[in-house]
């Protein structure tokens, strides 16, 4: 039986020193790394971590090729609130990742499908994600995988719930919030060779415990991963209080 290995530590800031490591172990170990990155709250303080190796010398971003899980359909690039001007502005201005290296899908294709195809090709172009970051909605949804009927397969463009909009609106406050995106599909996502998962908070409690503790089903996204054989939780004392 495949076991997700968990970590549980007292503060945002232990968890994003030990992601930080992970993810810098990986790519000192393969210089081309391929990294699949996660946007929203929770690695905001793993990037500021590789930040700041960077900038001690202690590690370079030069051959990594990087993959985003998602993007916002129907809003421009560089609008403030994209995940390409989030991640420039997290983390790409401030290492030395070249540009070309920078994936994320077009939310503005007029064909979304098509975009999707190319999307999900460039990455097993790339020999395919060799370390995913995920973050988990409130709802157990990775990416932009919604509680659903069946696993999502390749890249698709998905209507938002209520309650992803309700949680991320707080950064639209000059525009509305788009209520489609493009997201990774669920198989695809575990196509990766390892995953590292953060959650911190109590209101990210239920989905954990549903995702390590409860049945593998589309209703909760994330549960997929009890079947991938290489996933790491990191986790705050809160969102693992029902564990």
């Amino acid at each position: 039986m495949i076991t997700i290995n968990i970590k549980v530590f007292d503060t945002k800031e232990q968890i994003a020193k030990e992601a930080a490591q992970m993810i810098a172990t990986q790519i000192k170990s393969k210089p081309d790394s391929v990294l699949g990155l996660a946007t929203g709250a929770s690695p905001i303080l793993t990037y500021e971590a590789l930040i700041e190796m960077y900038k001690q010398n202690e590690l370079s971003f030069k051959d990594v090729t990087t993959f985003n899980l998602d993007e916002y359909c129907n809003i421009p690039k560089n609008d403030k609130n994209s995940y390409y001007t989030f991640m420039h502005e997290t983390l790409f201005n401030h290492i030395d990742i070249k540009e070309e290296n920078v994936n994320f899908h077009d939310g503005n294709a007029a064909d979304t499908e098509a975009e999707c195809a190319r999307y999900d090709a460039l990455v097993e172009e790339k020999g395919g994600v060799d370390l995913q970051i995920l973050g988990i909605g409130n709802n157990a949804h990775i990416a932009f995988n919604e509680p659903s009927d069946e696993f999502s397969k390749g890249s698709y463009k998905t209507k938002l719930t209520d309650s992803t909009i309700e949680a991320n609106k707080i950064y639209f406050t000059e525009s509305e919030m788009p209520q489609y995106a493009l997201t990774m599909g669920v198989e695809n996502i575990c196509k990766a060779k390892s995953i590292i998962l953060l959650a911190m908070g109590e209101k990210k409690a239920k989905a954990i415990k549903n995702m390590i503790k409860g049945e593998i089903t589309p209703s909760v996204p994330a549960s997929i991963l009890q079947s991938h054989s290489d996933v790491t939780v990191l986790l705050d004392k809160e969102a693992a209080s029902l564990l």
